[in-house]
């Protein structure tokens, strides 16, 4: 293998494993402030117990979170030197901010929240969860406003045989970027709804502190039937944006060889021979992709091989088709999960409204299986998004080829691509440890036996 891959694998792993963290930090927080929101507002302790839990495993994650992610600014020096010297003036910038500004907000005011409990007046200590909520939503922001020049880049010039930048206000304001943010936010929330509410079950099925517990899954189900319908509704939007922004992952993401009738089919499920760049197999659904594509029963939609004539026209002789099988298999599973999510929290509300949350077991059980969903929608959007790109590391301005360290040989990136995957793997363990810890030893207790049922359980 050459340097090339290996730097490609080492930055998809890293990056794979770091988002498992970052959507959590971002959704458990915002759920926290919403529990102790109520505590201040109602005056009821079992609130205040409540946050202090979920603060806990907030602790933990941020933590893994912010370790796992230092690694992967280091690899732009390391692995993708030239990427860095033709697109850092613009892309650095972002990245700066959201070190100096978001990272430092947030982590302060956590310190803050995490010492000022019966310190701190309660609306200044529920002030600076909410601005801790804020920080971790302004990370995102400005990590997505870096992402999204790669997807469109925007606000440039070229001087000197590299990008600089020519317009900040561009940049935030990169089309890309407002379609991107609010999908990748909302699935924050559905995560941290569904961690509350998956770690809520095992605790309800146990008939433990459900003064606690069950307050907790109601707020998360309410949050998740929110998030993951809106995740759904943006991302369908999102997809409508890719046929003017990237029509090329579009059509791989359908695996559309080419050009297709009018009206242009679903492909629901593939057998892709990429080799042969067709489809031996495919199960379809008459009109659905021009409804996707358009919001109407017709509409064709390009296919990979006149798009690839397009673009090699415009950017010169090469392939300019992406990995078909991953980027078409990521977007189903994606929708999958997302469609799992959705039927998982209606079905939570519907228990809720009819009071017979407590006695449905077998649902509390599945909310357990279903807690990996939208860590599984997370990861295969991205993938979808990142492989989908390919082969640009920036689209229409750098190849990927391009971008990789010359000078780093391959034995050196295998070297610590295995460092890494080992360290990451050593840390998940911990991880888990600390998170299983943590759930066993449950909330605070409340000056009463924490064992016993309590069937009186704090109404919304």
């Amino acid at each position: 293998m050459d340097n090339l891959l290996l730097a490609r694998w080492q930055f998809g792993v890293t990056t794979v494993y770091h988002f498992f963290f970052v959507p959590l930090t971002i959704g458990l927080v915002f759920l926290i402030a919403i529990m102790e929101t109520l505590y201040v507002t109602k005056k009821n302790e079992n609130y205040k117990r409540m946050a202090k839990f979920w603060g806990k495993l907030f602790l933990i994650n941020f933590a893994v979170g912010v370790v796992t992610g230092i690694l992967q600014e280091f690899q732009f020096g390391m692995n993708w030197s030239n990427y860095s010297r033709f697109v850092g003036d613009v892309f650095g910038a972002p990245l700066a901010i959201e070190s100096l500004a978001a990272f430092f907000l947030e982590s302060t005011f956590l310190g803050v929240w995490m010492f000022g409990w019966d310190k701190l007046p309660k609306h200044v200590h529920l002030a600076s969860i909410w601005l801790v909520a804020l920080g971790t939503t302004l990370s995102a922001f400005w990590i997505l406003t870096a992402n999204a020049f790669m997807q469109h880049p925007v606000g440039y010039v070229i001087q000197g045989g590299h990008a600089e930048m020519a317009s900040f206000g561009a940049l935030i304001g990169n089309e890309q970027l407002w379609w991107e943010f609010p999908h990748v936010w909302l699935g924050a929330l559905a995560t941290g709804a569904f961690f509350v509410a998956g770690v809520s079950a095992y605790q309800l099925l146990r008939k433990r502190w459900l003064e606690v517990f069950h307050p907790s899954f109601v707020i998360s189900i309410i949050v998740g039937v929110v998030s993951s319908i809106l995740v759904a509704i943006v991302g369908h939007d999102q997809a409508q944006y890719l046929m003017v922004s990237q029509p090329m992952k579009m059509a791989a993401s359908e695996a559309l060889w080419h050009t297709s009738a009018d009206p242009a089919p679903w492909t629901v499920i593939a057998a892709i021979d990429p080799a042969q760049q067709r489809n031996t197999f495919e199960l379809q659904i008459p009109y659905a992709l021009s409804i996707l594509a358009y919001n109407q029963p017709h509409g064709s939609v390009p296919g990979m091989l006149e798009l690839q004539q397009q673009m090699q026209q415009k950017y010169g002789p090469g392939s300019y088709i992406p990995p078909v099988g991953v980027t078409f298999w990521s977007f189903r599973v994606m929708v999958a999960a997302g469609v799992l999510m959705i039927l998982s929290a209606l079905y939570g509300a519907w228990q809720m409204v009819r009071d017979k949350l407590l006695q449905s077991r077998r649902y509390l059980r599945w909310m357990l299986f279903a807690m990996p969903l939208p860590f599984i929608a997370n990861t295969a959007g991205w993938l979808m998004t990142e492989m989908g790109r390919q082969p640009w590391v920036v689209y229409g301005l750098e190849l990927t080829r391009d971008g990789v360290s010359p000078t780093v040989p391959a034995g050196e990136v295998l070297l610590t691509l295995i460092s890494f995957s080992v360290l990451y793997g050593l840390l998940a363990i911990v991880d888990a440890y600390l998170f299983v810890r943590a759930v066993r030893q449950g909330p605070e207790p409340d000056g009463e036996d924490s064992e016993v049922p309590d069937l009186n359980v704090a109404p919304l």
